[in-house]
């Protein structure tokens, strides 16, 4: 579902609950937040996980930096020589030079995905436990409605309503670490 529709699905959501007559099912409508990206960095968990994403981040930096350096060199030699190479031989060294630009290019795109790939790797199990944890806090706490506050379109809303200093006392806490054991240990069921 697109951002808009979200925010449109919930201001209806709001819209029927606050002006269908007041009813009692709308003074017990409770609606929170909760910023993951923020709790997924101020995570012991998250921080580890950005630490390592950090660590592969500068290596491959370090690969493209040196191949970025080898291509201006090339073009700059290539600039010297200009005018004492033959025709064919200026040609061939600037296919030469297109060749590694598109190369660095092609490995430049290689990282980028392979930090998206990482990143989804390392954070995954860390998302779905601060999920858990959320899933818990609403139905304990009688929330209607928790909202991811990056993705739903919040601009402000009182601290008071904002559940992410939670999240990260719990998930720091250990708390949902053990429904995902349970998880794993499960059987799965045969089709």
């Amino acid at each position: 579902m697109h951002r808009s529709s979200r925010v449109l699905a919930l201001a209806s959501l709001l819209t029927a609950s606050l002006l269908g007559g007041a009813s009692a099912h709308a003074q017990q409508l409770k609606i929170a937040v909760v910023d993951m990206q923020r709790a997924l960095h101020e995570t012991e968990d998250g921080r580890k996980a950005k630490a390592t994403l950090k660590k592969l981040f500068e290596d491959r930096q370090k690969v493209l930096d040196k191949h970025q350096n080898d291509l201006k060199s090339m073009k700059e030699s290539l600039d010297k020589q200009h005018d004492v190479l033959t025709p064919a031989v200026l040609s061939k060294k600037q296919e030469e030079l297109q060749k590694a630009f598109a190369e660095l290019q092609t490995t430049y795109m290689e990282f980028q995905r392979e930090l998206q790939s990482k990143e989804g790797e390392l954070t995954k199990d860390i998302i779905e436990r601060m999920q858990r944890i959320m899933r818990r806090v609403g139905q304990t706490e009688g929330y209607s409605l928790v909202l991811e506050r990056n993705e739903s379109g919040v601009v402000y809303v009182p601290s008071n309503y904002d559940l992410t200093d939670l999240l990260i006392q719990r998930y720091n806490a250990g708390e949902g670490k053990s429904e995902a054991s349970a998880d794993a240990s499960k059987p799965t069921p045969k089709k």
